[in-house]
């Protein structure tokens, strides 16, 4: 349960960033050992079979090892201990054989993270295809395009949505990468795998390999106790990650406000004190998970510099960081995937808002066009004095222009000039190519 955190409550990757996940991750990773040394001839296959067996995280109790965690500074200690007092004693020995408390826990949080990966992609995958939707429907819905917070020149709304998803894409990409290089953790005491050795390993860098196989995770070059590049890696993916829910996430807040309007979540939120309010909730949810995520990245990347061949702190704050950063990822990404799927885009709104300036919203085009035909200078002077016309006046810029014997005399179709529909640029083609992209 996470009564603070509802943004992550009930999503798919809660279930993978709970304690009994990384529980039977570090499980995992011990039984995954054995095996490995068994395969190579290094343990009985029956203690590999044993160790699997007992390796199940209903048989622990996770309280307990989190309380008796505090005497060694990690839960591996404890749990190696109750692991190895879970099988038969003849196969006592071959519990966490030759292997530090790093080996374990680095390799169970690669494993927490493949799996929580694989579920987060999965968010992002139905988000991407919810907004190609969007896209392609409202490829030629104008609406007001915005700059520093005012009308800037038209848009379309299936070009935002097409950006929306292109950041998807990008998110998905680099989680895509991370995904496939998370390596397993095997070095021994320092990193040396001498310990392997004096227990009858040959060639202790086929152990790297056999244990790789067994947890289908990476192999890695070196022993990356304190090389730290896979958790930054991951740190700096899930953050991008989050940024990129945390767009569309601003759009949304921002268009969706009473006096804006133009979009609106297809099932808002209530309010304790104001029955009239249908608030924002998946927007406002992925919202604060972008503004959380900077900060639990920013612990991993400082770990990065981190003394000897273990350092004291450093390695120890990536644990819960990393297991929240996966949660909020998690859970922004189902949020965002609902958003989307339920938006409901208000092109009429959106088309009501490209006369609120009046016209001066097609003050660019205005510019390019007069200027032909006028010369520079002279089409600025008219377009200022016109400007202050129409806002002196309330009237429209067409309006004013129209009466302007300058534009007049050249022929100039004002109406056609200073209408927003008709001044989105490549705007379709835009969306067109993005949509191309899978």
């Amino acid at each position: 349960m996470t009564l603070f955190d509802p943004g992550s409550e009930g999503a798919p990757t809660e279930r993978t960033t709970s304690e009994e996940a990384f529980l039977q991750a570090l499980l995992d990773a011990e039984a995954g050992l054995t095996r490995a040394q068994a395969t190579l001839g290094l343990a009985p296959a029956e203690a590999a079979d044993a160790v699997t067996a007992a390796a199940v995280a209903d048989r622990f109790d996770a309280r307990d090892l989190a309380t008796r965690s505090r005497g060694g500074g990690n839960p591996v200690i404890p749990l190696v201990a109750d692991l190895t007092a879970a099988v038969p004693a003849e196969h006592g020995p071959y519990v966490h054989r030759g292997a530090t408390s790093q080996d374990i826990l680095d390799s169970a949080l690669m494993l927490v993270a493949t799996r929580t990966l694989d579920a987060l992609l999965g968010e992002l995958s139905a988000a991407e295809g919810a907004l190609a939707g969007l896209a392609r429907a409202h490829r030629d819905t104008v609406m007001p395009g915005r700059t520093l917070t005012q009308h800037a020149v038209p848009t379309t709304f299936g070009l935002k949505a097409a950006g929306w998803r292109s950041l998807i894409l990008d998110a998905r990409d680099r989680l895509r990468t991370v995904r496939t290089s998370l390596p397993v953790q095997l070095g021994g005491a320092a990193g040396t795998l001498a310990a392997f050795g004096a227990y009858g390993a040959d060639d202790p860098l086929a152990l790297i390999a056999a244990y790789a196989a067994e947890l289908d995770l990476a192999e890695p070059e070196l022993p990356w106790h304190v090389l730290r590049t896979p958790v930054a890696d991951l740190a700096g993916a899930l953050a991008f990650a989050a940024g990129a829910l945390g767009k569309i996430a601003a759009d949304v807040l921002v268009l969706s406000r009473t006096e804006i309007g133009e979009l609106a979540e297809g099932s808002g939120g209530g309010s304790s004190a104001m029955p009239h309010k249908a608030n924002p909730v998946r927007a406002t949810l992925v919202a604060a998970a972008a503004r959380r995520a900077p900060g639990l990245a920013a612990t991993l990347y400082a770990s990065v510099a981190a003394e000897d061949e273990r350092p004291a702190g450093a390695w120890h704050a990536e644990w819960s960081s990393l297991r929240e950063l996966l949660r909020v990822v998690g859970g922004a990404a189902r949020d965002a995937s609902e958003l989307v799927d339920g938006l409901v885009v208000r092109a009429d709104v959106m088309h009501a808002h490209l006369s609120t300036t009046g016209g001066a919203i097609v003050s660019e085009r205005l510019s390019a066009e007069l200027s032909a035909v006028l010369g520079r200078g002279p089409a600025k002077e008219l377009l200022a004095s016109a400007s202050r016309r129409a806002r002196e006046e309330s009237r429209a810029l067409a309006d004013v222009l129209a009466d302007e014997p300058a534009l007049k005399d050249a022929d100039v179709n004002v109406s056609e000039l200073t209408d927003p529909s008709r001044y989105v640029g490549a705007a379709g083609a835009l969306v067109d190519r993005a949509l191309t992209r899978r």
